[in-house]
């Protein structure tokens, strides 16, 4: 499971005439500010950015130009930043972490909030964890600790989720941080942590071509969301 919320864009007139110093090519550019419209018509009017800023013909073709011609002629897009709060699991956030160039993250805090809320099953990602058919513990206890119909899914509600919360329970009751201790090291990968971030177009470049086919779902998620951005085609190369 992936969220991802809030997501603004900015810093394009500032890229706009970045990109156009190495020519003096400034009297060329056509972007402009307008009012904030609802509009996102690619075919007759240019896409509005939240902020009001609208790419013009002339620099929109400069920017698909240098975009092709590879990362070191597009630097522009290292100045078009983008926000967005993301919900995601811990397996996934270690994989996001490779990205670590151009980015910036605020993350709740499992240190010190870990134990503010009760556990619940929507608390993890287990859209993929198997209600029938397999019993993944068999071939780990092969003394039989575990009942051979035990699915996946049963141990998260039958075992894990209420073993956290009796260890939330008695660190709130008690203050022994033996009890938090146990919250943090038992926590499973599967714990949606939700982060506010910061990067740009240059870095969704790199990661887009990468992560669009991955395994993960999650990938794919965020991928459509790259697709979904103001003139996508700069990231993706993807022509509208």
């Amino acid at each position: 499971m992936l969220k991802i919320e809030n997501t603004q864009t900015t810093g394009w007139e500032a890229a706009i005439r970045g990109m156009r110093n190495p020519m003096n090519s400034w009297a060329k550019s056509d972007s402009a500010w307008h009012p904030t419209e609802n509009t996102f018509d690619k075919d007759d009017t240019p896409v509005t950015i939240a902020s009001g800023f609208r790419v013009g013909p002339n620099d929109l073709d400069l920017m698909k130009r240098l975009t092709k011609a590879g990362s070191t002629d597009a630097k522009y897009r290292r100045m078009i930043n983008v926000t967005a709060d993301v919900t995601a699991p811990l397996y996934w956030w270690k994989e996001y972490d490779t990205y670590k160039v151009g980015t910036v993250a605020n993350s709740c805090s499992t240190m010190h909030k870990i134990h503010s809320k009760e556990f619940t099953l929507d608390d993890f990602s287990h859209e993929h964890l198997l209600n029938n058919g397999l019993d993944l513990f068999e071939f780990i206890w092969e003394n039989g600790m575990f009942a051979k119909n035990v699915q996946p899914i049963d141990f998260f509600t039958m075992f894990i989720i209420p073993s956290l919360n009796k260890c939330r329970e008695k660190f709130l009751e008690t203050k022994d941080k033996r009890y938090w201790w146990q919250m943090i090291q038992l926590l499973p990968s599967s714990y949606n942590q939700r982060r506010t971030i910061q990067l740009n177009y240059e870095v969704l470049a790199a990661i887009y071509p990468k992560r669009k086919d991955h395994k993960l779902d999650c990938w794919h998620t965020f991928c459509d969301w790259i697709e979904s951005l103001p003139y996508s085609e700069l990231i993706t190369l993807k022509e509208e």
